[in-house]
């Protein structure tokens, strides 16, 4: 470990790690910020949404047409039972109207004029005992009358005319005495076949049904064929319709339209083809919001990186940060692609799917949603439950990147140390606390879809039942049910596709409260208002310390006024134990972290007067930890400078002593590089002397620089920085005194102050805290 990172990591301890992710956790908030910094994509989700909502709509409404489908298709295949219905009212109650056909009249006059006639005396009793027996029950009053003398009959009933039709006294006496086999409550009407012709036509006058003509002759044989028969039952009716008459069979039998049912399924086809299609650019339009949203939200991530200051990252773990980056932002971006128009879609099929089932039926409607309330108590219950596991996954997957990306950077040291137990135990620790979250949110969001399963299920049975009920009585028909289930479908899938998306909508709440959280760190000062800039091919080199005072906390000041001039080409070494300030100086002067009081001056211009990125392209670092891409030798050589000439990059690498080594490599300059090439750390360390040299800036700042190299690679490294040093005012921080001898100042820190300033000699002569050091050094090296 370098000692910047120690004195940062020194620093870091004092306080704990200020994570995003710590932060109070608010469902809602976070959705609102997610849906508010959509608003560059609100006409494609308004799009999507729309294509969503009217997808959901021409769903709805194929159930209706299904249900036509098979009714007519019922129609081809069975009985049509609305037409028998129809003609059995129309017989039955022209049966029942046959006392006004008859003329029959017992008023007072009639019964004074049967009483007063020369009838016998038995037939004037048989006579008033058939009035009592009416007067106790008028329904049975022709069966009564099938029973008087004819000598009654002959005084009480006369001729008339009914429909046009002349109808004799004797037809009407044939008739009532044929009312002995006729029971009109059980359709038994066996002797309808004895009515005379006359009363047959009065009674049942020719009829068209559907375009067809029945004759009375034809009702009169169907009425005595249904005599009995249970019309209900469709193997009974099968067996009557053999001998029924060919006019009623063609009313009441089976029939096919076979251009309407054509219409219809052309009609079903384009419904579901329509849907199909919205359904289509409605998931095009998703994912394109979804890798667009995506996009945006990593660059403003690496945007406001490059604006966060460095305590940030010297307080978070970076394992931590990359997993917002990647895992957090990947979390949002599908839920966006999966989950809104989902839930759209489902409310849409939920509210409608209940519109149409009360306008279907308001039974079977009650049905299904008394039977599904158990499932959205319970949802509520659940995600009530389950928001505070999802938060903390997103938080421990945080913790367990950052501590692998810590260990495996680390590796050789954890191994050269026996730290092997150590590191499984803690990685143990917090693979547990995941692995727990993870069980404990997955376990009761995964217990929605089998509890809305169960419920979908129970709809089902609940609205077949109450269904085929409905069905026996004929208050609906076939296709109903049909339509019915589909919407009993269309109500119960939504429940659990709005429980599933709400599940993710939990792990987007916590993905999008860490993001926003590092997108709402407090960022370095605004430089807007900074105009003046320093041209690095014009400026001397000359930098001044001013009473410079600085902590990482206020309240924990560790350099106290520090005063140091610098002119220009000089070669000023900073050395002191760990935590002494030395990196921190560098920090400062990088404009890495503010000063807390003074000032430091680049050639007169204070640096609270230059931008950020003026001040660093007025240095060139090399520090201890080597830093190459996975890119071209040239490339990282050059990185970030334009218009570098092939020739310049090699003159340089001659001079720094890599050109022989860049040559050996298969693709000379062109050869790429990367964390599995076996190249040693001294290649390394001059691969990034040589980028500096190329920078040609008018400060080095040269951090440890030679501390991971063998003595002999060293000396190779020290040439060449000596070579990069020429002409330029150069800070060396050095943990082996031996490397800075030459230094014009050297400048020992001990608890963030000067405690002496001079180059080697007169500190040595000094006999004071440097001396000491070297000296210890030394002994070291002959030991």
């Amino acid at each position: 470990m370098s000692s910047n990172e120690k004195e940062r990591n020194s620093h870091s301890r004092g306080h704990g790690p200020m994570r995003v992710s710590e932060k109070p956790k608010d469902f809602m908030g976070s959705i609102k910020k997610l849906m508010k910094s959509l608003s560059s994509f609100k006409i494609l989700i308004f799009i999507a949404l729309v294509l969503a909502a009217l997808s959901s709509i021409l769903s709805l409404i194929a159930p209706n047409k299904l249900s036509d489908l098979t009714d007519e298709i019922t129609k081809g295949i069975t009985i049509n039972t609305s037409n028998m219905k129809e003609l059995e009212e129309d017989l039955t109650k022209n049966i029942s109207d046959i006392g006004n056909i008859l003329g029959i009249n017992l008023d007072e006059k009639m019964i004074y004029r049967v009483n007063s006639s020369g009838i016998s005396s038995e037939d004037k009793i048989k006579f008033n005992d058939t009035l009592k027996s009416i007067s106790s029950n008028q329904e049975l009053i022709l069966k009564y009358f099938s029973e008087l003398p004819d000598s009654v009959l002959d005084i009480i009933i006369g001729d008339s005319t009914y429909n046009d039709i002349y109808i004799s006294k004797e037809d009407k006496i044939t008739t009532i005495r044929a009312f002995s086999d006729i029971d009109v409550d059980n359709k038994k009407f066996n002797g309808i076949s004895s009515f005379p012709d006359s009363m047959k036509k009065a009674l049942f006058p020719d009829t068209v049904i559907d375009g067809i003509e029945i004759s009375t002759d034809d009702k009169v044989e169907f009425i005595t064929l249904m005599a009995g028969s249970d019309s209900s039952s469709v193997n009974e009716m099968y067996k009557v319709m053999e001998n029924l008459p060919i006019s009623v069979q063609k009313v009441i039998g089976p029939k096919m339209d076979m251009d309407k049912i054509k219409s219809i399924a052309i009609l079903l086809a384009c419904l579901y083809i329509i849907s199909a299609i919205f359904s289509y650019v409605e998931g095009l339009s998703m994912i394109k919001v979804a890798n667009g949203y995506a996009k945006k939200l990593r660059s403003s991530i690496s945007e406001k990186i490059n604006k966060l200051p460095l305590k940030f990252f010297d307080h978070n773990l970076s394992g931590d940060i990359l997993s917002r980056v990647t895992n957090d932002v990947d979390t949002i971006a599908q839920s966006l692609n999966n989950s809104l128009s989902t839930l759209v879609s489902s409310i849409t099929l939920f509210i409608g799917s209940i519109i149409m089932m009360f306008v279907t039926n308001y039974i079977m409607a009650i049905t299904a949603i008394v039977s599904s309330l158990i499932g959205f108590i319970l949802m509520f219950i659940i995600l009530n439950k389950s928001q505070r596991y999802f938060t903390a996954r997103q938080r421990e997957l945080g913790k367990l990147n950052g501590y692998i990306e810590e260990i495996y950077s680390g590796l050789n040291v954890v191994r050269s140390c026996n730290a092997k137990d150590e590191t499984i135990n803690e990685f143990d620790k917090l693979n547990d606390k995941l692995y727990d979250c993870n069980r404990k949110s997955q376990f009761l969001s995964g217990l929605m879809q089998p509890i809305m399963g169960f419920i979908g299920n129970f709809s089902y049975v609940a609205v077949c039942i109450v269904g085929a009920l409905l069905v026996s009585k004929s208050v609906i028909s076939f296709g109903v049910i049909v339509a019915f289930i589909m919407y009993v479908r269309l109500f119960t899938n939504p429940l659990s596709q709005i429980a599933q998306a709400m599940t993710s909508m939990q792990s987007t709440a916590a993905a999008s409260e860490r993001v926003f959280g590092l997108l709402e760190e407090v960022e370095m000062d605004s430089e807007n208002d900074i105009t003046k800039k320093l041209d690095k091919h014009k400026v001397k080199g000359n930098i001044e310390f001013k009473n410079v005072k600085f902590g990482y906390d206020r309240d924990k000041i560790i350099i106290n006024d520090f005063t140091a001039k610098v002119k220009a080409g000089e070669k000023i070494a900073i050395v002191g134990p760990t935590g002494a300030g030395k990196t921190t100086m560098v920090n400062l002067l990088m404009k890495f972290y503010d000063i807390n009081d003074g000032d430091i001056l680049i050639d007169g211009t204070s640096i609270k007067e230059l931008k950020r990125d003026n001040i660093h392209s007025l240095f060139t670092m090399v520090l201890q930890d080597t830093w190459l891409f996975n890119g071209t030798v040239k490339e990282n050589i050059i990185y970030n400078q334009k218009n570098v000439s092939n020739k310049k990059v090699e003159e340089v690498c001659k001079v720094v002593g890599v050109d022989h080594f860049i040559k050996t490599l298969p693709n000379g300059y062109d050869s790429i590089i990367s964390d599995n090439d076996s190249v040693s750390s001294g290649q390394r360390q001059l691969l990034t002397i040589a980028r500096g040299m190329i920078s040609d800036s008018p400060f080095l700042i040269l951090d440890e620089a030679t501390s991971n190299v063998d003595t002999r690679t060293e000396e190779l490294v020290q040439k060449a920085m000596d070579k990069l040093m020429e002409n330029k005012t150069s800070f060396i921080i050095a943990h082996r005194l031996s490397t800075i001898k030459n230094a014009d100042l050297i400048l020992v820190m001990k608890d963030g102050n000067i405690i002496e300033q001079g180059n080697h000699n007169e500190l040595m002569k000094k006999n004071g805290f440097y001396a000491n050091l070297y000296n210890s050094q030394f002994e070291k090296a002959n030991n």
